[in-house]
């Protein structure tokens, strides 16, 4: 039967630890006494139960990387943007007077022109590939997208969702999701919070690396941050070239970790955004959200008897149309690309089929946009791995 929405402590991620970004299982941070551990088959295997394997990848395995095909009709370009916030400092760096964003656009194309879209610069790769035992380095560079670098946009306003990544984690690790949204008809700004990811690099090739990953990191800190961040952004594409094709009436903005954390944040401190949602991260709410909002989790952590108990928490205090699942076989980094990205580089994955993972997270996220933001019911299939619930408290 298909539904419509129309109706690293061991919680899900420990956001206060310094970390580099991991593929493994229980999306805990690793903190630097345990990077070079990570060199070893012992230290993945324990950061992925699931999987009793580990190879190191070939040159030629590596070639064969790809994210999964858009469900959209609509062929996708995508702009990258180096945004200046010349009003406040950066958070991080106290010698940078101004606040530097680089952001990934994608949206609804004319046509498949142009060069594909890369996936990540050579410095991106080699950061997030640095404590894994996988010989190329550069294999990220060549994960194959789907969309077109700068094709000519689809003329007409869209609906704009705002993402916001993991922390320590690319900007690129959104790209499935994002790719799928703007081939339904939307566009999609994914923003890198400069000095949260392992390695953000702007044109020219400077790259920064991630100064926010001490232990002990303040995670209301780093919310508080991106929220700052993305209604920047939310100014910076109201006008100016792309101002033309955000439809400023139907915004959401959807995030994985401690980006889900700031969905929220951000919701309750910028009345644009209309619907959120957090994909897999532990929240605290200062207030109650009377929008639309959905909670994306994996099981282990995110049941009502889970391990991270802030959704419980926070549950009662969303008081709008809301929905909670869970997927069965998932872990924390299920919900974005190295769902399937960890198995084709030869890393533990989840126990569901990645491509799976990813289908039933498009799927629900893409019902629930298409519900809040343009009235639209769009059917979704009933997968036995999906769970909802609801806590008693509510």
């Amino acid at each position: 039967m298909a539904t419509a929405y129309g109706r690293v402590d061991d919680r899900a991620y420990d956001e206060s630890r310094g970390c580099r970004p991991t593929f493994g299982g229980d999306g805990r941070a690793v903190p630097p006494a345990r990077v070079i551990a990570m060199r070893t088959v012992l230290a993945l295997a324990v950061l992925s139960p699931l999987v009793l394997t580990v190879t190191t990848v070939t040159p030629a395995r590596a070639a064969r990387l790809a994210l999964p095909e858009p469900t959209g009709r609509e062929p996708v370009g995508l702009a990258t943007l180096h945004l200046v916030d010349r009003s406040r400092p950066d958070p991080w760096n106290p010698e940078a007077d101004r606040r530097e964003l680089m952001v990934s656009l994608w949206y609804p194309a004319e046509k498949a022109a142009g060069e594909p879209a890369p996936y990540v610069p050579p410095q991106v790769s080699e950061a997030v590939l640095a404590d894994y035992p996988v010989a190329d380095k550069d294999a990220l560079t060549k994960v194959k997208t789907h969309a077109r670098l700068n094709a000519p946009a689809a003329k007409g306003r869209r609906p704009l969702v705002v993402m916001s990544p993991g922390f320590s984690f690319p900007r690129a690790t959104l790209t499935s999701l994002a790719e799928d949204f703007a081939s339904r008809g939307y566009l999609v700004a994914a923003v890198e919070h400069t000095y949260e990811s392992v390695a953000t690099t702007f044109p020219g090739g400077r790259t920064t690396p991630c100064l926010a990953c001490v232990d002990g990191q303040d995670p209301a800190k780093v919310v508080a941050g991106r929220v700052k961040d993305v209604r920047f952004v939310l100014d910076e594409l109201s006008e100016g070239r792309w101002g033309r094709l955000v439809d400023r009436s139907k915004i959401a903005m959807v995030g994985h970790s401690i980006g889900g954390y700031a969905a929220a944040q951000a919701m309750l401190a910028d009345s644009r955004i209309k619907a959120g949602v957090n994909l897999d991260g532990t929240f605290r709410l200062t207030g109650s959200i009377k929008r639309p909002f959905m909670l994306v989790g994996a099981p282990t952590s995110h049941t009502p008897d889970g391990t991270d108990d802030s959704w419980k928490k926070a549950w009662p205090r969303l008081t709008g149309w809301k929905r909670w699942i869970t997927v069965k076989g998932t872990d924390h980094s299920s919900f974005v690309d190295y769902a399937v990205l960890r198995t084709q580089l030869g890393l533990p994955g989840q126990q569901l089929d990645g491509e799976r993972a990813l289908e039933i997270t498009r799927a629900h996220l893409a019902s629930f946009l298409d519900r809040h933001l343009l009235g639209r019911s769009t059917p979704v299939e009933d997968w036995p791995e999906v769970a909802g619930h609801a806590p008693l408290s509510d």
